[in-house]
């Protein structure tokens, strides 16, 4: 029977299998073990192409448990129709973008895994707005957002989850290496799985909160122009 523990958990990281992020897995995991991270969340743009990836260099398990004691959850950042939604401990296709948030929020619980709505109220980055959250199935809510556009978005997504009673997270929201862990969760498992986390998550954590600096928040917006120029025919 494992001990339970404490662990730190930063629930929304990029890698460059998403479109606007230029981090190397295993950049990201060197990061994330320097900054006394136990594991983070895989939540690219519309694809589980990293998740693919991280299993078949062994860096992540099947069965959901960790690699040397670090763990990684697999996930996805969903592009809705009404704004961006995490998918967090499940592997989804990579042809999800556009349905409807209530359709991605049924299609991840089928696949046992949570919906958390990433930085709402951040209409620059596709946050969904209350009266969909409203309407919505969702596990917990990411109250803190490291990289958010302004700082009062985080403030109203803190009152909202208050008032629905959700569960609160917080995270990074990375797009290079060094920021992940900016922001992160801490929470009290039972067991160190994806299964035990997620658990965790709905049960509520303790939220870990600091915004990317200037330098760091124009390395996330540089880095993206670099890769989105790459991709230009």
């Amino acid at each position: 029977m494992e001990k339970k523990r404490t662990v730190k958990i930063d629930l929304h990281v990029h890698t460059l299998f998403s479109a606007d992020s230029v981090a190397r897995p295993e950049d990201i995991i060197a990061f994330a073990k320097k900054k006394g991270l136990d594991g983070f969340a895989v939540t690219d743009h519309n694809t589980s192409e990293c998740v693919d990836y991280l299993l078949h260099k062994g860096l992540m398990r099947k069965d959901g448990r960790p690699v040397d004691d670090f763990l990684i959850l697999p996930g996805q950042e969903i592009t809705t129709s009404e704004g961006h939604l995490l998918a967090l401990g499940v592997s989804l296709p990579n042809n999800l973008k556009g349905i409807t948030p209530q359709k991605a929020v049924e299609i991840i619980h089928e696949n046992g895994g949570l919906a958390v709505p990433p930085h709402p109220y951040d209409f620059f980055r596709a946050g969904i707005r209350e009266p969909t959250l409203d309407m919505l199935d969702i596990d917990a809510l990411e109250v803190f957002n490291a990289a958010t556009t302004l700082k009062r978005y985080n403030r109203y997504a803190f009152e909202y989850a208050q008032k629905r009673g959700l569960a609160m997270t917080a995270a990074s929201d990375a797009h290079h290496p060094e920021a992940v862990g900016t922001a992160f969760s801490t929470f009290d498992v039972d067991q160190f799985t994806v299964a035990g986390v997620l658990d965790a998550i709905k049960k509520g954590g303790e939220l870990n909160q600091r915004y990317l600096t200037l330098k760091e928040a124009f390395k996330k917006t540089w880095n993206n122009w670099i890769r989105l120029r790459k991709r230009r025919p």
